[in-house]
């Protein structure tokens, strides 16, 4: 009998590393866990393809799936909308993988309204130095852009003490040693344990 995934709400200003951090974590342990594909109006960004990074739709269709109810969250940002299918978090979460969903701070209430359960993570960049150097060395955005990025991210950095957990992106590898601690511990849990050696403890349990 294996235990259900868990929910990770991951959230953070533009730059700070969030993505970077969860594409790493995927790699060391792509058995166990999966990243949400989210559906965005917003046009793809050089490299990005359409049903890996998001699923690129324009607005009418993404309206018409918020008057569906299809979202498990959405949000608009920078005139674009963004959201999350609640069927397709559910299947994996079901598969017993662990689901990463990358959104912003407005997103994570919504999720945890719905799914009180979800764990939430807050990635900080070390500095404001730090986080338009980032920004700027991305090449992918306009000055106007990164101009309005750098304005809300203050925004974004003052719900910080609505999350659960709290990673400051430094040095790279000990926030991505800090992330995978965080998923090991839940997996280790006893009811996700009781339920995922279920026989085992039978065993150890009967009587001889």
């Amino acid at each position: 009998m294996s235990a259900s995934g868990t929910l990770y709400v991951i959230s953070a200003p533009s730059g700070a590393g969030k993505s970077s951090l969860i594409k790493a974590y995927l790699k060391q342990d792509i058995a166990n866990a999966a990243v949400s594909v989210s559906h965005t109006t917003r046009s793809p960004r050089p490299g990005e393809v359409n049903g890996e990074h998001y699923h690129f739709v324009d607005h009418a269709t993404f309206e018409k799936m918020i008057e569906e109810d299809a979202f498990f969250e959405w949000a608009k940002v920078f005139g674009n909308y963004y959201g999350t299918s609640k069927a397709a978090i559910e299947k994996t979460l079901e598969q017993g993988l662990d689901v990463f969903l990358d959104i912003d701070w407005q997103g994570a209430r919504q999720v945890k309204k719905l799914k009180p359960d979800a764990k939430t993570i807050f990635i900080a960049p070390p500095s404001q130095a730090a986080l338009l150097t980032r920004l700027l060395h991305r090449r992918q955005d306009s000055e106007e852009v990164i101009n309005k990025r750098m304005a809300e991210a203050q925004s974004e950095i003052s719900h910080y003490s609505e999350f659960e957990y709290v990673i400051v992106n430094d040095e790279f590898e000990l926030a991505l040693s800090e992330l995978t601690a965080i998923l090991t511990a839940n997996r280790l849990t006893q009811a996700k344990q009781a339920k995922k050696y279920h026989a085992l403890f039978a065993e150890l349990l009967a009587k001889a």
